[in-house]
């Protein structure tokens, strides 16, 4: 049974050239655009589900991952595996909690920021995401150009002026619908599992070694933490939380009580499916580069591109190393990886700007726009200092990405933790423990790392004393800001009450009532009819954003 519902209709406000414009639609009317879940039981339900989380998952398996991965095993060979170990199992949770906001409140994470925070607080978070879109699309970037000149030679500032217009062919999939994209980046995930899975059989790594450095943590020195500062930070993308709390809108589920817990269960399941493969895929870079690189047999010549190991160099490696088909496959795998990426990018940049600015452009627009932003400065890198200075650039995107990650993961803890937005299907204590747990290390790795990093250099630099004190006074004043907006963020209690669901025939009970937080029975009942008219669904403008029309439905 669907209960009324209610809308607030304001005046459209003009669209900026190339915006989609609002329509005024009957919402509740089902859409034509969206995948239908309905009663299907068993694996057929399943399969209604698959497809969001290879979206997702593949922001862990970008270019941006392969440059620290290989970095890792180069220089720590198999030590910095139980990072990846860690950082995949937080990612399922963190993911799972980003599909369970979209699904019990029908509204995305950034939505839920523009409608709790003050104007200058979202301001503030959508720069940040802006910067994280930015940050994760300029190693796309950088190894798409990599796997052109891997393939085909292209050089590398060639390669990053194409990449600019490359993501448009695979963006035109969009017009057959979702479920044809997920299927192809399926795919590419599938591909380059293969390909890598075979690069591992030609390394040959020691299981024993392989299986300690993944379940027994060490850190040996400044050079570790940096990387795996640089690993966290590109495995857990803040835009894959956005990404991941909308593209969930595009399955439309019964929304009873009964329907939303499978909907959040069977976005578990399938979330952790797709990561199962990036977290092997990771595992086999790490393992390639590490048994490559330790090998007491290889030459200086190699030793050297192992010491200074970059995505290029990398190719060249495993060619001169396992063999030139070796290199091919590498080629492949990174080329699927920088396409897909920025795919999943375009349709986070889309949904952050949708959301806090209620903008929504074509997303071949906002491919280009994000794009020319991202391209600018890894063709000024390219050309300057070359491949090497490019994959550095790889580098310090992640570790930007790990210091954004915070301004993203505590306002979606905060909301899928209140009961006054998710209801009884807000977290339970145990999740509430570990995901803070995780994002308090996050914090406190990244400020500790920022810190002591500048303090030394402070102390040994060249730079005259006058300079280091102004310096001084303007990094310490950052860290300082950025650990007040951290604060403000974690303290700041929750008033949008987003939680909606049908009753499903079924009576509040005094348990129910209380575990809402209200103080009787009657007061639940009438808030929760209240709460039947808390958003519109379906939802046809994130539907349409994704799910554009194709020739046969819009004639």
């Amino acid at each position: 049974m669907q209960g009324p519902t209610s809308r607030v209709v304001s005046a459209p406000s003009p669209q900026p050239d190339g915006a989609i414009n609002s329509r005024d639609k009957n919402l509740d009317e089902p859409t034509k655009y969206q995948i239908e879940v309905g009663e299907k039981k068993g694996w057929r339900k399943a399969l209604a589900f698959l497809g969001p989380g290879f979206l997702v998952c593949i922001a862990y398996i970008d270019p941006g991952n392969f440059e620290s991965d290989l970095q890792s095993g180069a220089e720590y060979k198999y030590e910095l595996l139980w990072i990846i170990l860690v950082a995949s199992v937080s990612a399922l949770i963190i993911q799972s909690l980003a599909a369970n906001l979209g699904v019990v409140t029908g509204k995305h994470l950034a939505e839920h920021c523009r409608t709790e925070y003050p104007k200058a607080v979202n301001y503030v978070l959508w720069l940040l995401a802006e910067v994280s879109v930015i940050a994760a699309d300029i190693p796309e970037v950088i190894g798409t150009a990599f796997a052109l000149n891997i393939l085909v030679k292209i050089p590398i500032w060639i390669g990053v002026i194409l990449t600019g217009f490359s993501t448009l062919l695979l963006l035109a999939l969009q017009t057959y619908g979702v479920r044809k994209l997920e299927f192809v980046i399926t795919g590419l995930v599938m591909t380059m599992t293969v390909c890598f899975f075979a690069e591992l059989g030609y390394a040959k790594p020691d299981s024993k070694e392989l299986l300690r450095g993944m379940f027994v943590p060490q850190l040996r020195g400044n050079g570790a933490t940096a990387l795996a500062i640089s690993l966290l930070g590109a495995m857990i993308m803040p835009h894959n939380l956005y990404l991941h709390s909308a593209i969930v809108l595009t399955r439309k589920i019964s929304r009873t009580p009964r329907g939303l817990k499978e909907a959040c269960r069977f976005c578990l399941f399938e979330s952790g499916f797709a990561l199962f493969f990036a977290f092997l895929i990771n595992v086999c870079v790490i393992s390639v580069s590490g048994a490559i690189c330790s090998n007491p047999g290889i030459s200086q010549e190699n030793k050297d591109k192992c010491d200074n190991l970059d995505l290029n160099e990398a190719s060249f490696l495993l060619q001169n190393v396992l063999g030139r088909f070796s290199k091919i496959l590498f080629g492949i795998a990174l080329l699927a990886s920088g396409q897909s990426s920025t795919i999943t990018g375009t349709y986070a940049g889309q949904y952050v700007m949708q959301g806090f600015l209620h903008l929504r452009f074509k997303p071949w627009i906002r491919n280009l726009m994000t794009r020319a932003v991202a391209i600018v400065p890894s063709l000024i890198v390219a050309l300057i200092g070359g491949s090497r200075a490019a994959g550095n650039l790889i580098i310090v995107c992640s570790m930007i990405l790990s210091f954004v990650l915070p301004f993203v993961l505590i306002p979606m803890l905060k909301f899928t933790g209140s009961k006054v937005k998710m209801g009884p299907y807000a977290n339970s204590w145990i999740i509430t423990v570990i995901t803070w747990g995780i994002g308090g290390g996050v914090m406190a790795i990244n400020v500790w790392y920022l810190s002591s990093s500048f303090t030394k250099w402070l102390i040994h630099g060249s730079m005259v004393m006058g300079g280091k004190v102004v310096l001084g006074i303007c990094v310490y004043a950052t860290i300082l800001l950025y650990m007040a907006l951290v604060a403000y963020l974690t303290l700041r209690i929750d008033r949008e009450n987003t939680y909606c669901a049908e009753d499903d025939k079924e009576p509040v009970d005094t348990t129910t009532a209380l575990e809402l937080g209200f103080k009787s029975v009657e007061q639940a009942q009438a808030e929760q009819q209240q709460n039947h008219t808390c958003h519109a669904l379906p939802r046809d403008d994130i539907v349409e954003l994704q799910l554009p029309r194709n020739s046969a439905s819009s004639r």
